[in-house]
C-alpha cells in the first residue's frame, strides 16, 4: 500500500468533513483541508479569513495531529515528498467520494 493509499484509508476511517451531502461541498473539503494540513504539518504561514476557511483549519488542524500521531513515516518526508504523498491523497479521495460515487443525490440541484 501506497503512502497516499495509507493516508486516504487514514482519512476515510477518522474524518466526516470527505462525506458531506453535495459533490461541490466534498470538492471543496478536500481541497481546503489537505492543503491546510500540509501547512500545519510543515510550519508555513496560513491565513484563515472566511468562514469556510477557518473550518477547514479546525478540521485540518485535527487531522495534522492525528496524522502526525498514527502515520510515523510523516517525520520521514521531505517537504517535497509530503506534498506529493497529500497530493495523491487528494486525487484519490475526489476519485472516491466525488467521481466515482454511487451516490445519485451528490449532484441534485435542490439538494
Amino acid at each position: 500500500m501506497s503512502q497516499a493509499d495509507e493516508m486516504v484509508t487514514f482519512i476515510q476511517e477518522h474524518c466526516l468533513w470527505q462525506f458531506f451531502s453535495r459533490a461541490s461541498d466534498r470538492e471543496s473539503n478536500i481541497n481546503g483541508v489537505l492543503p491546510l494540513a500540509f501547512k500545519i504539518i510543515t510550519g508555513e504561514p496560513y491565513k484563515c479569513e472566511t468562514p469556510d476557511e477557518r473550518c477547514h483549519f479546525a478540521n485540518a488542524n485535527r487531522l495534522a495531529a492525528q496524522m502526525k500521531s498514527s502515520l510515523p513515516w510523516l517525520e520521514g518526508l521531505t517537504k517535497e515528498g509530503l506534498a506529493d504523498v497529500i497530493s495523491g491523497a487528494q486525487g484519490k479521495l475526489e476519485n472516491i467520494t466525488v467521481k466515482h460515487s454511487l451516490n445519485g443525490e451528490l449532484n441534485l440541484p435542490g439538494y
